[in-house]
């Protein structure tokens, strides 16, 4: 009998058989990878042998480049509802089936708010601080009263949305397709993108990365904001100018920022970010919870029994 050879890619806490049970899959043989592979040919030598692959949200892309060199494979399995760095008609080109599972808004809005209170309140240099012997070194700033600018109303920034008028924050909101209507049904004020930045007291990033998307917090608006400002992005790396940012931050032309996404991940170990101490930065964890997990990791392994049963579910159509 065939068996049959499952990859599960960048499992980097280690963590895929703990949140589903892949005993379940008959005649298989599950290979977990702690840790990512950046370089296409390796990439490629890695999964060649691997009829099906569980992917990891968008940590490892599937370009139509890689997709062409994995003879054997028929079914990638990626977690989350869609995934932009799957070239899904490329993989149905090659007769190759694409599943996706369910997911969990409430994680990242959560972690947003980890954010915007770490770095308004500077609870990472106070926690260092009073660790070293310290006490009391930093001001921190208030929400109550202050502006809260959301780029992007959709299903999470109206969550985040609401949590600040919990605070007492004003909100306002801008997106490049955002209407009145839509902004009036959150209880939140439209404005324009120049307003925004520039009286927003922190900004955060809800918007999906795309070409409209790349880049549009750049040196531009960063000019805009004002010095006593945060800026927090739970979203996409890309979204932001990583180098404009630095500058920004280095400059004191911006309070702080949060940061869980970045241009190249896991973030290279000699990042200037990571020399930054009034930025928060946390390893792309906003989607990462329990919660989360059990869904990801337990649909997961229903997509592949689905699959093998001649009945795929939750199957992802070309963008």
């Amino acid at each position: 009998m065939a068996v049959h050879r499952i990859a599960v890619l960048d499992d980097y806490q280690q963590i895929a058989t703990t949140f589903a049970d892949w005993s379940q899959v008959p005649d298989a043989e599950v290979v977990v990878f702690a840790d990512h592979v950046h370089d296409e040919d390796a990439l490629a030598a890695r999964l060649a042998p691997f009829d099906i692959v569980v992917a990891m949200r968008e940590r490892t892309p599937f370009p139509r480049s890689l997709l062409e060199r994995l003879p054997n494979l028929r079914l990638l399995v990626s977690t989350g509802v869609r995934n932009k760095s799957v070239d899904v008609a490329a993989a149905n080109e090659r007769g190759v089936t694409v599943c996706g599972t369910g997911n969990l808004a409430t994680p990242a809005v959560e972690l947003t708010w980890g954010l915007v209170l770490a770095a308004v309140r500077n609870i990472p240099q106070e926690d260092a601080a009073v660790r070293a012997g310290g006490w009391q070194h930093t001001v921190g700033g208030d929400l109550d009263g202050a502006t809260l600018g959301v780029i992007g109303l959709g299903r999470l920034g109206e969550r985040v949305a609401r949590i600040g008028q919990a605070f007492g924050m004003e909100v306002v909101a801008w997106s490049q397709n955002l209407t009145d209507e839509r902004a009036a049904e959150v209880g939140v004020r439209r404005v324009g993108k120049d307003e925004l930045f520039r009286t927003a007291d922190v900004v955060t990033v809800h918007v999906v990365l795309s070409d409209r998307t790349r880049g549009l917090v750049g040196r531009d608006e960063l000019a805009l904001m004002k010095p006593t400002a945060v800026l927090v992005n739970t979203s996409r790396g890309p979204i932001v100018d990583e180098r404009a940012l630095v500058d920004a931050i280095r400059e004191n032309r911006i309070a702080s920022a949060g940061l869980d996404v970045f241009d190249v991940e896991p973030l290279p170990v000699e990042h200037p970010l990571r020399e930054l101490r009034r930025v928060v930065l946390t390893p792309h964890i906003g989607f990462g919870t329990r919660g989360s997990y059990a869904i990801y990791h337990g649909e997961a392994v229903e997509d592949v029994l689905a699959f093998l049963a001649g009945a795929p579910v939750r199957v992802m159509s070309p963008a």
